[in-house]
């Protein structure tokens, strides 16, 4: 049973404000969702709403509004208002001083808070300004791409290259301190959505009023031309450049308003406009001491890998940009669009481990979650000593091809064996120079059409993989895409994750439960609590084959054994 909350007149009036946000659909009902967690899980009793600044989510202007809802009850119940900790220590500290009790200093003035002003035209300063352009009313908010592209004209510095080659950071960096400061608030996945929060307007507003001064004394430039930048409560001649520049700071926003509505509007890629480029894990090298071996091979083969850190998979292809900004204009990040094919790499001993420790089901699960068409499995049949007279060498070998059966049976995934790591690179160039054809406007054939399904349109990995199963039906022959920055957010081992996949993974932690079976059970008892609730109402004896018995119409590997059935039971139906 939870604990009461230390102070339920607070509480009680942010629920008041959080409820009337979302019936509003406010962006506001963020703010106060927060600030109602923080408030709820408070030990502290407060004795004035000032001291509620301590919370994360809690700022000066939401404690405000508390002390006045304070004054307005403590007078309507003919109740003392508490004093203000700054006024009270003042009053002590006067008491103390007329009963001659010596200090050692006189009390200061509490020094009042200075509202925040981000300094000019620093990233603060225009991300502020660009979220600003969106109106205060507006239940709209913008992706990255959106807001550097609204916020560049009121900063001096780059949001996307450092202004020191020696360093990381950007103009954009400077978005971690409005989150931190809660000027700012973030939602929304895989693509992150940003808006002001009642305080960031205030900071907006009062940087708006000084906007006039400035729009004489700073210009922008467009192109290698000089322009004024009018800030947006002021007017200016028309004239072509200004017409430009108004595009800039206010781009058309495509964005649904209705969360109900699944339309999703494919965005046809000119077949000219990029490249295909091969990319490998940072984890893919020959040894520890020999990372660079793979990419210096295929380097002399004529293919450029790049090497990065990636969620899913050993090996993928994308297609790059000629054009960085391309993707900017459709509100996305990047400059790289992901391509239908990935590569799972296992070497014959990494295979057999994988499929002992349960990794290897685990990967087919987020492969198969991921939407990618073509899965290819790589598998390197290095030399293993097998010793006839090991029991364990036939258990080994009838593994293994248990597995590749599996895979290509049951997964529909594609099974390359080859003979070393020199062959594998082989292979992967191979591979590469088949796509950059596929794809080529100069194809031998008709090239393969390329088209972008635009983030901010996904509500979730679900909707991703409905979305997909439709175009693909529809459209055979057309690659539908998301950025790469997308896919890495739905293909991530704890982002993407739903309490449906969580309940997946917790069920195939049991061994001999793999990824068919564990749906299976999912279908049957949609979340946690309802199977263990359906153990619960079971004696001892009915526990042991309820997951048998109820799913006795599963076929094939779906099918589950009374054996399981049992030792399933001992993890999940176990009094507690």
């Amino acid at each position: 049973m939870s604990e009461p909350c230390a102070n339920p007149l607070l509480l009680g009036w942010i629920k008041e404000w959080l409820d009337q946000a979302r019936e509003r659909n406010s962006k506001g009902a963020t703010v106060y969702k927060k600030a109602y967690e923080s408030m709820k899980a408070c030990p502290l009793e407060f004795q004035h709403p000032s001291e509620a600044q301590q919370l994360n989510g809690l700022g000066p202007k939401l404690c405000d509004r508390l002390t006045e809802k304070l004054q307005a009850y403590c007078a309507e119940n003919g109740l003392p208002m508490p004093e203000h900790p700054n006024k009270a220590t003042a009053s002590r500290s006067k008491r103390l001083s007329d009963e001659g009790v010596a200090e050692s200093q006189p009390a200061k003035k509490p020094r009042k808070a200075r509202p925040y002003a981000p300094a000019l035209r620093s990233g603060p300063y225009a991300i502020l300004l660009g979220l600003a352009t969106l109106g205060e009313n507006s239940s709209q908010s913008l992706t990255k791409a959106q807001v550097i592209e609204r916020a560049q004209p009121y900063c001096d510095s780059s949001f996307t290259a450092p202004s020191d080659p020696g360093k990381y950071f950007t103009a954009w960096s400077s978005m971690k301190t409005l989150l931190q400061k809660e000027l700012v608030y973030d939602h929304g996945h895989p693509a992150k959505k940003y808006a002001l929060t009642e305080e960031g307007w205030e900071v907006a507003k009062r940087i708006q009023k000084t906007l006039p001064e400035y729009q004489n004394q700073h210009t922008l430039s467009f192109g290698g031309q000089q322009s004024t930048a009018p800030g947006p409560n002021t007017t200016a001649p028309h004239d072509e450049t200004n017409d430009d520049i108004e595009a800039i700071l206010n781009p058309p926003i495509n964005q649904d308003t209705d969360p109900n509505n699944t339309t999703i509007t494919p965005i046809t890629i000119p077949p000219n406009s990029f490249t295909v480029q091969l990319v490998l894990d940072t984890r893919e090298v020959r040894t520890s001491t020999d990372r660079d071996y793979i990419s210096n091979e295929l380097a002399k083969k004529g293919i450029t890998a790049q090497v990065r850190a990636l969620e899913l998979g050993d090996a993928m292809w994308v297609a790059k940009f000629h054009d960085p900004t391309f993707l900017t204009q459709y509100g996305e990040e990047g400059d790289e669009l992901m391509l239908d094919y990935i590569v799972e790499r296992k070497r014959l001993d990494d295979l057999i481990g994988s499929i002992k420790d349960g990794r290897f089901h685990e990967q087919k699960f987020r492969l198969r979650r991921s939407g990618m068409k073509n899965v290819i499995y790589l598998i390197e049949e290095i030399t293993i000593s097998y010793d006839p007279s090991n029991p364990a060498t036939a258990r080994y070998q009838e593994m293994v091809a248990s597995a590749i059966a599996s895979t290509q049976v049951v997964n529909g995934y594609f099974v390359k064996k080859t003979k070393n790591l020199d062959d594998t690179i082989r292979y992967l160039a191979r591979m590469t120079f088949l796509l950059q054809n596929l794809y080529s406007a100069n194809s031998d054939s008709h090239p393969t059409t390329l088209s972008l399904i635009p983030s901010r349109q996904l509500s979730s990995s679900q909707s991703y993989l409905d979305t997909l199963s439709r175009l693909r039906s529809e459209n055979p022959k057309t690659t539908y895409a998301v950025t790469f920055s997308t896919f890495a957010a739905l293909a991530s081992k704890s982002e993407s994750l739903t309490l449906r996949d969580v309940f997946l993974k917790m069920l195939m932690c049991t061994r001999g439960v793999t990824g068919e079976k564990a749906l299976e059970i999912q279908r049957r008892w949609p979340t946690p609590q309802a199977f263990i609730q359906a153990f619960e109402a079971l004696d001892s004896k009915g526990r042991e084959t309820m997951v048998s018995d109820r799913l006795s119409s599963a076929v094939g590997r779906k099918k589950i054994a009374k054996v399981l059935s049992k030792k399933i039971a001992e993890v999940w139906g176990e009094d507690g």
